[in-house]
């Protein structure tokens, strides 16, 4: 229990910013209608507690069975079976994925059908499935993480230049949902557990970090393939969003609980199936273990069932209104300023951020702070956010001004920052466009769309999750050549006390 109220203090204090200030938006520039006031409020409690229980759940579930599997792979050191377990793996948690089934969702209605969901979850599995397996061959064979994401996002470049601006946006924007709030810890945890079983502790170290950067750009590169295949050059913009004027207020939350329910349950078969599957044949956990991890992927299946019922039903409305209404004041000053403090609070309630985070406390032993982490990716995001405000207020600035100079960054900072950072940050570009990004920060830029003359919502809302997942990955880099200084520094007082001794 004391694990679980940790877990709720933590959480508490990162979703009540974000509750004060949309009320503080709603006051003074917007006037929501009540009933939508009373589902943010209720939508508020439930991420609360449901957060808290999939953290839970998280910590004595699925960290576990990563670990396991992690160095069941690790065992087995043969590369095929590395690379064929590291594919399916990929692709079939990756299928299963809610945020993605959201993402592909979307994009069929914007494109007037002319993507099917049922393709763009197919492809990103796909994507996320190879690289996946290059990620664990990476690890096993000590294959420098820079020189691999070079590599990588070499080939993505080439591709986005035979790409459409929709296409572009769209595969970026995928990459941020496969790596949602159920694939991120298993992936985690699941490195961790290859890593942690070489000798070189160093390595070990550093290897922890940067599966899931490789996973997502799989994403991305795939789903650029099958844009250049279809040789879909243009879409159809997406219709207006409209919000409902139903005060049946409870229906909104009950309605969507079998959908979601079913969702989060085949998200979590396979790694359930990995584990009975393990357990079989080479685990062979006492039934305390067995009974603890089950109690766990119970808990981790109840809490994000409550809380993207609470993001969905409480908050996505809320989000579209207050972009409606601070993009209606005319202001573009405004709206970029509201986009640069909601991308610093969201990103605090992102599930996959506690994961991440306390991992990297976990690895390191404390040696990196897990509050300067937050801190780091807070300000990321709040640039991500507020520079895709800038796209939707001024005409003509376009999604790949921003990510081209973005990720020619994030490639020339990774052979300069620490090793151990590097993996992080990458790691983080996928972490940080969770659901609470991918649903109300996405809605609130969906409404700023639909209040600016001659914006467009395919063009310009989305591609704000790929400018989330790209601004953690400099922040957190940049934070590493920090910590580089500084030991060299302490290094350098070190030798002259020496010195004068």
């Amino acid at each position: 229990m004391s694990l679980l109220t940790e877990k709720l203090k933590e959480v508490l204090f990162s979703v009540i910013p974000i509750a004060v200030l949309v009320l503080v938006l709603n006051f003074l520039f917007v006037s929501l209608s009540w009933w939508l006031i009373i589902r943010f409020v209720i939508g508020s409690f439930l991420i609360v507690v449901g957060m808290s229980l999939f953290l839970f759940g998280v910590s004595i579930g699925i960290s576990p069975i990563g670990h396991f599997m992690g160095n069941f792979i690790a065992k087995t050191n043969k590369v095929w079976i590395i690379a064929a377990l590291g594919f399916v793996l990929g692709f079939f948690i990756s299928i299963a994925e809610p945020a993605l089934h959201i993402h592909a969702s979307q994009v069929e209605l914007v494109s007037s059908g002319l993507l099917s969901s049922g393709s763009i979850v197919i492809t990103a599995s796909i994507g996320i499935a190879v690289f996946l397996a290059f990620g664990l061959v990476r690890i096993v064979y000590n294959v420098a993480l820079q020189k691999l994401m070079t590599v990588f996002y070499g080939i993505i470049l080439v591709l986005s230049l035979f790409s459409s601006g929709e296409f572009l946006a769209i595969s970026f924007d995928a990459s941020g949902a496969t790596t949602g709030a159920m694939t991120v810890p298993f992936i985690l945890t699941l490195a961790l557990g290859i890593s942690i079983l070489k000798r070189d502790s160093r390595s070990s170290e550093n290897d922890s970090f940067g599966l899931l950067g490789v996973a997502s750009a799989g994403t991305i590169i795939s789903v650029l393939l099958i844009g250049i295949v279809s040789n879909n050059t243009s879409m159809e913009s997406a219709p207006d969003y409209l919000v409902s004027e139903s005060t049946a207020i409870l229906g909104y939350f009950f309605g969507p609980v079998p959908g979601i329910a079913r969702e989060v349950l085949l998200s979590l078969l396979p790694i359930l199936l990995t584990f009975l599957l393990l357990q079989l044949t080479s685990l062979r956990l006492s039934r305390r273990s067995v009974r603890q991890i089950t109690f766990g992927l119970f808990f981790t299946f109840l809490g994000m069932v409550i809380f993207l019922v609470g993001v969905n039903a409480g908050f996505m409305d809320v989000g579209r209104e207050i972009g409606y209404g601070i993009a209606s004041t005319g202001n573009k000053a405004f709206v970029v300023i509201v986009g640069f403090i909601l991308g610093l609070v969201t990103i605090l309630a992102e599930p996959s951020v506690y994961v991440l985070t306390h991992q990297i406390v976990d690895v390191t032993s404390g040696a990196v702070k897990r509050r300067i982490v937050l801190v780091a990716l807070s300000a990321g995001v709040s640039l991500a956010v507020g520079f895709s405000m800038v796209r939707i207020v001024v005409p003509g600035i376009q999604l790949w001004h921003f990510l081209l100079p973005g990720y020619v960054i994030s490639i020339f900072l990774s052979f300069f920052s620490p090793k151990l950072f590097v993996g992080i940050a990458f790691d983080a570009g996928g972490v940080a466009s969770g659901p609470m990004i991918g649903t109300f920060v996405l809605a609130f830029a969906q409404g700023a769309v639909r209040a600016v003359d001659g914006a467009n919502i395919l063009l310009d809302a989305f591609g704000l999750i790929s400018m989330v997942a790209m601004t953690p990955i400099i922040a957190l880099q940049i934070l590493g050549l920090i910590y580089k200084m500084k030991i060299r520094k302490r290094g350098v007082e070190s030798s002259d006390d020496s010195r004068e001794s």
